[in-house]
Order: structure tokens, then sequence, then C-alpha cells
């Protein structure tokens, strides 16, 4: 079991955030207006939550009917929530099932990937659509997947993007997949300080430097192809987006073979 400090997630407050992707690209739901908090102190609305949800038989692929939904923007102590509803399941390696979106904490997805990689997890990117949301207002459904399941719920594979922070956890899957009708479409990244208002521009820089380092460093290390990186930092310079195809996946290692 991998055990945080805070320090190997965050470095003093500051941190790397993928830049929005517009939202008729990923579709970021009213939840992220309307979800309440659900951290600590300073905790922003929208952040990624973690519930089990159970579908009918190879709802999520052969012989799979149970997994975590991961849903919402990373933030800096998602990582915390995922680890709680690990430790639930009583050695169940339950697939994780990515829908993020939003300016998804960076440093706190590649975190996320290793404790996925570490407990032998598989991943793979839907929207978890919960049976018994239909008709409920958004905050009732949100209610309702709070606790942490599980829920009978069914998988939409349409329609669903994989931003920068969802390839970051992605990568850290024993087995990775993507849907055929699905989307890769890497931001640029941007540096916060969570704790105080400004970084200053040397500051900035060096930072940026270390943290796309450590970035090529874990997707090589997962087994993803670290030039990917490459393609996001010329996208923070030309504040622009790129979308992966799908003829691309299995060439970049995004997605393992199937057995």
């Amino acid at each position: 079991m991998i055990s945080f400090s805070g320090r190997g997630v965050i470095l003093g407050g500051l941190l790397m955030l993928a830049a929005g992707i517009a939202q008729a690209q990923t579709r970021p739901p009213i939840q992220a207006q309307t979800r309440p908090p659900i951290g600590g102190f300073g905790s922003p609305q929208g952040a990624m939550i973690f519930y089990v949800a159970h579908g009918a038989t190879d709802a999520c692929g052969p012989g799979c009917s149970d997994w975590i939904a991961a849903e919402g923007t990373v933030q800096w102590d998602t990582y915390k929530r995922l680890l709680a509803i690990l430790d639930r399941q009583s050695g169940r390696k339950l697939p994780i099932v990515i829908n993020s979106w939003g300016e998804s904490n960076l440093n706190v997805a590649v975190s996320i990937g290793r404790i996925l990689r570490d407990r032998g997890i598989d991943a793979t990117v839907a929207a978890t659509e919960v049976d018994a949301c239909n008709g409920k207002a958004e905050a009732d459904c949100f209610a309702l997947k709070r606790p942490g399941g599980p829920l009978d719920a069914k998988e939409r594979l349409a329609d669903v993007t994989c931003d920068l922070a969802c390839v970051l956890m992605l990568a850290g899957g024993v087995r990775r997949s993507l849907p055929a009708g699905g989307r890769v479409i890497l931001s640029g990244m941007s540096i916060h300080n969570r704790l105080a208002p400004n970084v200053s521009a040397e500051q900035r820089e060096s930072l940026t430097v270390k943290f796309t380092e450590q970035f090529r460093k874990y997707l090589a290390d997962m087994g993803v192809e670290p030039g990917l990186i490459d393609l996001v930092e010329s996208n923070s310079t030309a504040g622009r987006h790129v979308e992966i195809p799908a003829s691309e996946w299995s060439k970049l290692h995004l997605v393992t073979p199937s057995l």
C-alpha cells in the first residue's frame, strides 16, 4: 500500500493544473456547478468522487459487473478518497471507470495513477449513469453517490472525453482501455499556488520544467509514450488543445492489448 505525506503530492501548495477544455468538448456537466465541496477547508465544488457501481453481466467488460466510478475534477485531496474506497473493497480489485472534467490537479492525477498501479487496478473511461438518478435533481443524485455505493448503473461509452488528468490516471491502470466512441483531448498546463494568489515568472518557469520532467518519467514508468508531454507543452505555449486520434492510442500505449 502506498502512503502519502502530502509533500509527495503537492509541493508547498504549488501545483500543475490542466487547462480546462471547452464545455462542448468535455461535457463538464452541471455537476461541477451544483455539487457542494466534499473535502476539507477550502475544498472547491465539483471535486472528484468515487463510488461502487453495479451493472448487468459484462456491463464493464467480459466477466465484469462491478466497478468504481471516478467522477469529477481532480483536486488536492482526491487521492485520499480513492485510497478510502479501495480499502473498503475487502481485497476485490474492481476496475476504475474515469470521467474527469475541469482544471484538474495533475500532480494528484499522477499520484492516483501510481496508486492504481500499486494496487493492481485496471482502468478505463466512461460515464457512469446511476439508475436511481433518473428524474432526480443533480443535488439528489450527488447525495446518492457520495456514500460510495453500491448503486445499480450502466456505462455510457459514447460522447466521453479523456482529458489530460484522465490520461495520467488511466496510465496507472494495469490494463487500460478507451471506448471506441471516446475522444482523447490534451490541453496545456499552468502553475498555480492554492495557498497564495501569485507565482513569480521565474518560479513558474522552473516549476514547469520540474513537473513536466516528472510527468515524462511517470508515463515512462507506466509504459506509456512519454512524448505525450511534448504535445502538452506545445499546447501550453499556443493555448490550444490537440486530439489524439483512436488510430494512435495503441502506438502511444494509452491502451493495452486485449487478452
